[in-house]
């Protein structure tokens, strides 16, 4: 591993850049330089090179697209460099808009044998983290996957490799591509290529490690359908993708065969931590083609861009939900009741207490209650007519619904088996705290039961608009303290959560009255994390 370090690798990979490397130019040179260099060696790159480049330390990253401003950015990211490190070494690599991900398997053994396993797909991606992975890459020409794979072996036999690695470029739209890194590891992703080789990667490692050859030849290792691997995280995609921790309520996961294959360590009821990384699960599956129901992806078209460009397809934003399921939502409710109502007849001590004596049923008249469930951020005002036969009537607006439905367990869950207007249906029924989840095979549906006023003023109570915890996290860092003032979008904090620091920034202008967390204390969520002082709107409000 340790020839791999970023202070070797280019003495390694330069000699071998003519043969590993794919340029356009006859000139070719890898697509990474580390070594310290002059501006004007940096020039003559880029030149080379073609523009656009990319020239990064992490901070202080800059796009050159044109040959006259390279220079000046070059110069302003040393800077900032300087500024945050003490250290201005720069990496400079050539710049591909839309690229692909592709990473190429190999392993070598003690015999100074190496081969490869095909080329994945990672491209589609969120936060530069992948969530999609395929074998092999869509749209790859035989004969580009062979120079792929050749590139790949070359590197690792100009180190003596042993074992698994995974050889990553980053690919243009014409199918060019140039060196990034080497993982010298077994990937997250390997059972892509397991399903579309036939192989076990890992009984291969173990086998090269007790000494022996590599158990394929190039020539045995076939190419068989298509697989893919969704990334299952517990996150939010509608507020940027947010890591969820907390209860794990629902998980239903599909029967594993020979083309499906489930790798998770989480159970339905489990809690998902905030101290690893919010993937719960891996979906491998396979088949003899490529099909998607996508048309980009379809055709191949996927780059790290995808996600973004195609967002609203892929994750639509939030409509209004459908009044059937607003309808399921409230008799599970009234159904939850009566379940509680019966089990306190059953535990009660008190046989003659009027609670367990009836079951709240009126005798030969039909009433009406009053209920209110929100969606999204509106309020739905709910009318439901309890019938003499067990059924209800329930409107909503203008439009009145005949429900009649009961709840029942199967395993740790409950279900709700309901029939509306005539149309049967079954929903598995979650109620969490203030939320009411429905699974079903309609879809998903979460609605929210309203903190009623009296409540709320007590719950809210010395938060004064300030700024709350997205999830449960720790608290790295504290900006401020009691009588600062602040602006909106200043950062109050940083959280870590999940492995990834978020910073929280203050949703108005104001003054800080009390900070509730000190560095290195836990936080859950929707905690108040800071108070302001009341202005003088807030109290016209409450007037």
């Amino acid at each position: 591993m340790w020839t791999w370090q970023t202070k070797r690798i280019s003495l390694v990979l330069l000699p071998l850049s003519r043969a590993t490397f794919l340029w356009r130019k006859s000139f070719k040179w890898p697509r990474s330089l580390l070594p310290r260099l002059s501006i004007q060696d940096m020039v003559f790159f880029q030149k080379i090179w073609n523009l656009p480049n990319y020239v990064s330390k992490k901070e202080g990253m800059r796009i050159a697209r044109f040959e006259k401003e390279f220079q000046e950015q070059l110069e302003s990211a040393r800077r900032e460099a300087k500024k945050s490190f003490n250290d201005d070494a720069m990496l400079i690599e050539k710049f591909v808009d839309t690229p692909r991900h592709v990473e190429v398997q190999v392993f070598g053994d003690h015999y100074g044998n190496a081969v490869y396993l095909f080329e994945r797909d990672c491209s589609v991606q969120r936060r530069h983290q992948k969530i999609i992975e395929e074998a092999p890459g869509p749209g790859i020409k035989p004969e580009v996957r062979k120079k792929l794979g050749e590139a790949a072996v070359r590197a690792a036999k100009a180190v003596n490799y042993v074992g698994a690695g995974t050889v990553e470029f980053i690919m243009d739209s014409k199918h060019n591509f140039y060196f990034m890194e080497m993982n010298t590891r077994l990937q997250v992703e390997h059972p892509v290529t397991e399903m579309i080789t036939g192989t076990d990667l890992v009984e291969w490692q173990l086998k090269i490690a007790a000494g022996e050859k590599i158990p394929l030849s190039q020539e045995e290792i076939t190419l068989q359908g298509h697989a893919f691997e969704a990334r299952i995280y517990a996150e939010d995609p509608h507020n940027n993708f947010m890591p969820g921790a907390g209860p794990l309520v629902h998980l239903s996961i599909p029967q594993e065969d020979l083309s499906t294959r489930i790798e998770t360590g989480v159970r339905q009821g489990d809690e998902v931590s905030v101290h690893y990384d919010p993937m719960i699960a891996k979906l491998v599956v396979w088949a003899a083609d490529r099909l998607s129901g996508h048309p980009e992806f379809v055709a191949g078209n996927v780059h790290t861009d995808f996600i973004p460009q195609h967002r609203e397809a892929l994750l639509p934003s939030r409509k209004a939900v459908a009044k059937e399921f607003l309808c399921q939502a409230a008799l599970g409710l009234i159904l939850k009741e009566k379940a509680m109502s019966d089990v306190f007849k059953i535990q009660t001590q008190d046989q003659y207490s009027p609670f367990a004596s009836s079951s709240g049923r009126r005798l030969n008249i039909s009433y009406t209650r009053n209920m209110t469930l929100r969606d999204g951020k509106n309020n739905v005002a709910i009318a439901v007519t309890y019938n003499h036969d067990g059924s209800y009537s329930m409107q909503i607006e203008d439009k009145i619904f005949q429900v009649l439905g009961d709840l029942y367990s199967e395993g740790d869950c409950t279900y709700l088996k309901c029939s509306i207007n005539g149309v049967a249906s079954k929903a598995k029924l979650i109620v969490l705290e203030n939320t009411i989840y429905l699974f079903s095979m309609e879809g998903t549906v979460q609605i929210d039961i309203p903190v009623p006023k009296y409540l709320s003023s007590v719950t809210s109570e010395g938060t004064q608009g300030g700024a709350i915890a997205p999830m449960a996290g720790t608290i790295e860092k504290v900006f401020v303290k009691a009588g600062d003032k602040v602006k909106a979008g200043d950062s109050l904090m940083v959280m870590i959560a999940m492995k990834m620091e978020h910073t929280i920034k203050a949703p108005k202008d104001g003054t800080i009255k009390k900070v509730f967390y000190k560095e290195g204390s836990q936080a859950n969520r929707h905690a108040p994390l800071v108070e302001f002082e009341k202005e003088e709107s807030d109290k016209s409000e409450v007037e």
